[in-house]
């Protein structure tokens, strides 16, 4: 295995970056303009290209995903507490807590990884407004079961869709589904601009209040009509993300391949387990991300994670730790492990593999074996 060393570092993800003279001709457009901020050319464009892209009806772009989270809860006027997944990036509880919302956390379904949408009425009070769930590693959640629970209780349904740029039900924009949906467009994502993220939401009459919100509920230069924040996208991110914006199909097609490739060679380790593809989705390709059952494999996560950095390779334990296991949520009765048994167990097993398109058939072929080679070792 001495041999299979890389030359350089192979992390989890690499940027997308478009040709360096596109990004230059978008700063020549913005310079001409003399229109940096604002809702400007660029930003007006970059909306109606990811209204396309994702077959959304409305957009509100954002210069993060985490502040349009917070807006799109705010808008919703969301109060006491929200069901959520433990198993998630930290922004998803914090921008809860941001809100003065309690979370609460209910265990996830073991083949998705998502929130488990048949254990989401059990967790339901009266102080209960919403169901905020992720769809992690953009895979879908039960949206039909959740929208069951939601209007069976009158609740709103916010989706964490920062993984799921693309992704696609039979067709219908992943975007489409809840109250709202937020997608992130930080730099690590398929899509980016270099940071950034939106909202996406059916009802039209939201678009007026978000706009409001991102912009210090600045009305027009006489009135401010609401405490608002400021979480503006900018002419620069938007213009480099609409040179990104056009690569993104041929990245895609660059990952199915190397995931297939992925499929065939870790598909039957025994202790290594992938995740459920879906019938009728069309995934995001944003992480390939598998599980490492230690009885099975004869090796933990952790070690696997360990071992593959002398070789160069830099996976990643994502999502690790439980968001339940903070120090900020652990005084939620929620956060017992007793009442989170599959979201504790699959925090030990997952890894997130490099995957992007600047790798070769060869890289990741050699991962693979690199992997397979540490197995029962």
């Amino acid at each position: 295995m001495e041999n299979n060393k890389f030359e350089k570092p192979i992390y989890v993800t690499r940027p997308l970056l478009p040709p360096i003279s596109d990004v230059t001709g978008k700063l020549e457009e913005i310079w001409a303009s003399q229109w940096l901020t604002n809702n400007g050319a660029q930003h007006q464009s970059l909306e109606k290209e990811i209204q396309s892209f994702l077959k959304v009806p409305n957009t509100c772009l954002f210069n993060n995903g985490t502040i349009g989270l917070i807006v799109a809860i705010q808008s919703l006027r969301l109060s006491g507490e929200v069901i959520t997944t433990p198993f998630t990036f930290p922004a998803t509880p914090h921008v809860l807590t941001w809100n003065g919302i309690t979370p609460i956390f209910c265990d996830i379904d073991e083949q998705t990884m998502n929130i488990d949408a048949g254990k989401i009425e059990s967790m339901i009070t009266p102080r209960t407004t919403a169901i905020l769930a992720v769809h992690v590693f953009g895979v879908p959640c039960d949206v039909a079961a959740i929208e069951t629970v939601a209007r069976r209780y009158g609740l709103k349904v916010i989706y964490d869709a920062a993984h799921a740029f693309g992704t696609e039900i039979n067709g219908r924009g992943i975007g489409t589904f809840g109250d709202i949906s937020m997608f992130s467009f930080h730099a690590t994502k398929l899509f980016h601009t270099v940071e950034g993220g939106c909202l996406t939401f059916n009802d039209s009459d939201l678009k007026q209040r978000i706009d409001l919100l991102k912009n210090f509920g600045i009305k027009n230069e006489d009135e401010v009509v609401m405490p608002g924040i400021n979480g503006k996208m900018n002419e620069v991110q938007a213009g480099i993300g609409r040179s990104v914006l056009t690569m993104v199909p041929d990245e895609m097609k660059k990952r199915r391949h190397l995931r297939d490739i992925y499929n065939v060679m870790l598909g039957s380790v025994s202790g290594i387990r992938l995740q459920k593809e879906i019938s009728g989705v069309k995934d995001s390709y944003q992480y390939y991300v598998i599980r490492i059952v230690a009885d099975e494999f004869g090796m933990t996560r952790d070690e696997v994670y360990e071992r593959l950095q002398p070789f160069n390779v830099f996976t990643r334990k994502y999502f690790y730790p439980l968001a339940s296991d903070y120090t900020c949520y652990r005084q939620i009765p929620s956060s017992a492990r007793d009442n989170l048994p599959v979201a504790s167990q699959v925090v030990q097993e997952t890894l997130s593999l490099p995957f992007y398109g600047g790798l070769s058939e060869e890289d990741v072929r050699k991962i693979s074996s690199l992997i397979i080679g540490l197995q029962g070792r």
